[in-house]
C-alpha cells in the first residue's frame, strides 16, 4: 500500500482497521514515495494500492476520488501576515516565496494556476523537492509557501498556516490502481472506500481539524 508522503498520517490506519475486519491475519506493507514514484509503482506491480494524485498521462491506472484538499498559506509563526485570519495573495507579493518542484508537479500545476488567475506577480525564490523541505524553507528563509492541508501535519512551533481569502485552490487526493490488477484483496478494499472516506472523515471531525470532502469516484 504507497502514500504519498505525509498521508499515511490520516488514511493509513483506517485503511488498515477495515482490511483487518475483513481479514484479521493480514500484512500490510507501507510505501512513501512521491506521487510520480507511486504511479509508477503502479504500473510495475510493486504496490498494489496507492494514496497518490491523479497523475496526468497514465492511461492503465484508475483513479477512485478521496478528497479534495484546500491550500494554505504556511508561513513563519511571527511573519507580519501571521496576524492575518485569511491571506490574500495579493498580500505575499514581495515575500520569498517557496514553491514545490517538479517532483510534485501535480501540485506544481495547481499552485501556479492558482497564482496566474490571481493576477499577482509572485516569483518563486527558492523550490522544495519535499513537503519537508518547504516547511524547512520556509522557517529557514522567512519565506511563505502554498501548501496542501495534510502539511499540518509537520508543521514545528515555529511555523503556523493561514487560510486563503476566498475560495482556495484545491488539489485531489485519490486511490489509484493498475486496471489489470485483478488481485481479490484489491477488489475487496477498493469495495470499502466509502467506508474509508467516512471513517476517516469522522475522525477529523473530532479532532476539530479539516474533514476530508466526499466526492464521487473519478475515472
Amino acid at each position: 500500500m504507497g502514500f504519498l508522503t505525509g498521508t499515511e498520517i490520516d488514511w493509513f490506519a483506517e485503511a488498515v482497521r477495515l482490511l483487518r475486519d475483513e481479514l484479521p491475519s493480514i500484512e500490510v506493507i507501507l510505501v512513501s514515495e512521491t506521487s510520480p514514484e507511486l504511479a509508477s509503482a503502479l504500473l510495475r506491480g510493486k504496490v498494489d494500492v496507492a494514496f497518490l494524485r491523479p497523475e496526468a498521462e497514465m492511461p492503465d491506472l484508475a483513479f477512485k476520488h478521496l478528497t479534495s484538499e484546500p491550500l494554505v498559506v504556511v508561513l513563519p509563526s511571527d511573519h507580519r501576515l501571521a496576524v492575518l485570519e485569511a491571506i490574500n495573495p495579493r498580500d505575499i507579493e514581495g515575500e520569498t516565496f517557496v514553491n514545490v518542484s517538479n517532483t510534485a508537479p501535480t501540485l506544481r500545476v495547481v499552485i501556479d494556476s492558482y497564482l496566474g488567475r490571481s493576477g499577482v506577480s509572485i516569483a518563486t525564490a527558492h523550490e522544495a523537492a519535499s513537503l519537508s523541505m518547504a516547511i524547512s524553507l520556509v522557517a529557514s528563509t522567512r519565506g511563505v509557501a502554498l501548501l496542501p492541508v495534510y502539511a499540518l501535519n509537520f508543521l514545528p512551533r515555529s511555523v503556523v498556516s493561514r487560510p486563503l481569502a476566498g475560495d482556495p485552490p484545491t488539489i485531489n487526493l485519490v486511490l489509484g490502481y493498475h486496471k489489470a490488477n485483478t488481485s481479490p484483496l484489491l477488489k475487496l478494499f477498493l469495495s470499502r472506500t466509502d467506508d474509508l472516506i467516512a471513517g476517516v472523515s469522522r475522525r477529523f471531525r473530532g479532532l476539530g481539524g479539516f474533514p476530508p470532502a466526499d466526492g464521487p469516484d473519478r475515472p
